[in-house]
């Protein structure tokens, strides 16, 4: 981070704000016109403050730049503003509805009873406001306080900048811990990197060693092995062996081993870790995520233990009605899973596509309804809770909806003092959820109620951290239904043959078809000419062939996010072959986005009810407001510029991403150069996303590569442990 004694590189820019074009109070994000020291017209800042007000006096530290849309804008890295000093600013500023009880009417009261000594009477005559005619005691009162206010945000903006923290940081920290702000970066600046999104430990850790702590500090060595192990979560551990913890957190902190052991020790002594052995290997995890598996393993327990919600169904006599219902004869393997489900109360049922899990679904679903039992269906994700609805007629929501979100405060409404209202909950795709979100979920089920899980164990594990349905799957602490043989109809689809064989560790059928077919392979030795087959892929032979939209039915499916061939790089390729021309478009964060773009949301906002991996399209870009509305499967989302973070292009994706997706067709790139990444369940899961055409596009050689790449990389937890018992 670069802070204020880094600047020299930096102009400075000082002067009245005029106007107030935008501002959004939740970060803060600005865009403001001021009348500047040295420039005859009006200028344009960009920048963030937790509060402005035009008629303040603002000292902008930044670079000037060339916005396509606005033209020149001074782009503010810090923003300090300070009260007015002229009778003009003072007015603006009161009337500008800054200060509660205050309006251009009282504005010009105030100005004309006090002339520019008005902040002085506010804060040390307050009693004197009753003068003005219309001001009783408490709109005094109102007046006093929000004045009050203002000047606390001042100086807590001033400290934080005088520590290196730029504007927008500064304003998520006030948002955060509000007047305690201070107190609580003096006393341990690594609060912030647990408490608030967006701040990592390298960043607390920039303003700590401006605060004067030492490297070798024991709060930072301790802050630092959380650091270690939340880096261990992003890769899906819920914790580490100490043999990997310590040299891991050395590396990062670049302090003496001995110290680590002994921050560690004071951790576990606190509870912030837990200590704990998998087999021989001694291992700590994150409290909360030691608690969230031991949570996850003793509901399943308990639930698997008590008796059905429903009365005795006769199986013999449900089955050949139920087949009579849907006009199909069950396979013995289908008809052993609905006999099993009519009998359990937590049931797994696995398998990959073809294998007919929709019809069991749909046929223990039919049987309990008829019997009045309460059904709640639910998946990880907007995209695989619609297709669940689409095949058994339910409806069927995401776990978030089913948990009723509290935008307040992240967390859920429903849990084990608001249970759900269901006799059966129903997860789908639960390979992709994760252990925070299935613990949230199993404390939410009713004591009475049955759990029939659902997926596909050989998919990709959970974006987030464990591997839940695996580790139920691996404890044999509740029966599994695993469904091998695929049904004679899906076996016509090249798709799910393919994906079988891939699965098994056979390499693809990768020869030209001869005929229409599902499957193709398009060779490309190197990343030019991949990415030239691509764009004429989804721009011409593929809509030309199959009548599908290249934007709206075409995805783009990548093993990683970086490189030529990575998703980031491909979508701007895309963009620039499907979007060539919009009537207006807005750059920020890296991205340009105009009307017409795909577009991902890439994490969870609760407000506006639009979740990590939701996939829309931008309608309309209004570069004047600062603001760009987005269509997503169910309703509209309005973004202001500062919020455009949670934006991607998404043309193309990566393939965890696409998890609990389906797209008419997808196309895989398939390189070498994606060699760290390529495994069997990567490339498995990425082509069981099609679900009209799957194209790889690359190298055989990669595409062996990954088949044969079955080890995929071990994850750290210990819910099988938890689940097999002592």
């Amino acid at each position: 981070m670069t802070g204020p004694q880094d600047q020299s590189d930096r102009e400075v820019l000082a002067g009245l704000i005029e106007r107030v074009t935008f501002h959004n109070a939740e970060n803060g994000f600005c865009v403001l016109r001021l009348k500047a020291r040295g420039h005859r017209d009006l200028v344009t800042v960009v920048g963030h403050a937790a509060t402005i007000s035009a008629g303040e006096w603002v000292t902008a530290s930044g670079e000037w730049v060339n916005d396509r849309t606005h033209g020149l804008q001074f782009k503010a890295r810090f923003l300090k503003t300070s009260a007015p000093t002229s009778v003009d600013g003072i007015e603006k500023y009161l009337g500008s509805g800054m200060i509660r009880g205050i309006g251009p009417v009282y504005a010009k009261k105030l100005v004309r009873a006090f002339r520019d000594r008005v902040f002085d009477i506010i804060e040390t005559e307050p009693h004197r406001l009753r003068e003005v005619d219309g001001i009783g005691s408490v709109r005094a009162r109102r007046i006093v306080d929000a004045w009050a206010e203002q000047k606390v945000v001042r100086e807590i903006m001033v400290f934080l900048h005088s520590h290196g923290v730029g504007t927008a940081r500064a304003v998520r920290i006030f948002k955060t811990y509000g007047a305690d702000a201070v107190q609580v970066m003096s006393e341990n600046p690594y609060r912030l990197a647990r408490d608030i999104r967006g701040i990592g430990f390298k960043t607390a850790d920039q303003i700590a060693m401006r605060l004067g702590i030492e490297p070798t500090a024991i709060i930072r060595v301790r802050a630092g092995i959380g650091y270690a192990l939340t880096e261990a979560m992003d890769e899906g551990h819920c914790g580490l062996p100490v043999t990997e913890l310590v040299p891991l957190a050395r590396t990062l902190l670049e302090v003496d081993p001995s110290l680590v052991e002994s921050a560690l020790a004071d951790e576990l002594a606190e509870g912030a870790v837990i200590e704990t052995a998998l087999g021989e290997i001694r291992c700590v995890f994150l409290a909360g995520l030691y608690r969230a598996e031991q949570g996850i393993a003793e509901r399943v327990m308990a639930l698997r233990d008590g008796p059905l919600p429903w009365p005795w169904i006769d199986p013999d006599k449900a089955i050949p009605w139920i087949e009579e219902k849907i006009g199909l004869d069950l396979a013995d393997s289908q008809k052993a899973a609905v006999r099993l489900a009519l009998l359990s109360r937590v049931l797994v049922i696995t398998g990959g596509p073809g294998v007919g899990k929709t019809t069991i679904l749909n046929a223990i679903l039919r049987i309990l309804a008829a019997k009045g039992i309460r059904l709640m269906l639910c998946a990880p994700t907007g995209r695989a809770a619609k297709r669940m609805s689409e095949a058994t007629g339910y409806e069927a929501r995401t776990i978030h909806r089913v948990l009723e979100v509290d935008p307040t405060t992240g967390g859920f409404k429903r849990g084990a003092e608001n249970a759900l209202d269901c006799d059966l909950l129903v997860i789908d795709e639960t390979s992709m959820v994760d252990v925070l979100l299935m613990h949230a979920l199993l404390r939410a089920v009713p004591d009475t109620a049955a759990v029939l899980i659902v997926g596909d164990i050989d998919q990709l594990p959970s974006v987030g951290p464990g591997q839940v349905l695996a580790d139920i799957i691996a404890s044999g602490a509740v029966p599994v239904v695993r469904l091998t043989e695929v049904f004679r109809q899906a076996a016509r689809s090249c798709i799910i043959t393919t994906a079988h064989r891939i699965n098994e560790g056979h390499i693809p059928d990768l020869t030209r078809p001869e005929g229409e077919s599902d499957f193709y392979f398009v060779p490309a030795d190197d990343p030019e000419t991949a990415l030239a087959r691509i764009i004429e892929l989804v721009r011409v032979r593929i809509p030309a062939r199959f009548g599908l939209d290249p934007i709206r039915d075409v995805q783009v499916l990548c093993p990683m996010n970086r490189g030529g061939m990575g998703a980031r790089s491909l979508n701007i390729d895309l963009q620039a072959a499907l979007n060539p021309d919009p009537p207006a478009r807005v750059e920020k964060f890296g991205w340009t986005f105009a009307p017409g773009d795909k577009v991902m949301q890439i994490e969870n906002d609760y407000d506006r009810e639009v979740y990590n991996g939701d996939i829309g399209f931008i309608e309309t870009v209004d570069a004047e407001a600062g603001e760009l509305a987005v269509r997503f499967d169910a309703h509209n989302v309005v973004y202001g510029l500062g919020d455009l973070d949670a934006l991607v292009l998404a043309y193309a994706a990566t393939i965890h991403k696409a998890q609990g997706s389906e797209y008419p067709a997808v196309i895989i790139p398939v390189m070498t150069q994606h060699y760290a990444m390529l495994q069997r369940n990567l490339l498995y899961t990425g082509v069981t996303r099609g679900r009209k055409l799957v194209v790889l596009v690359g190298q055989r050689k990669a595409v062996a590569i990954a088949v044969r790449n079955a080890s995929g990389r071990r994850r750290w937890t210990r819910l099988r442990e938890s689940l097999a018992g002592p």
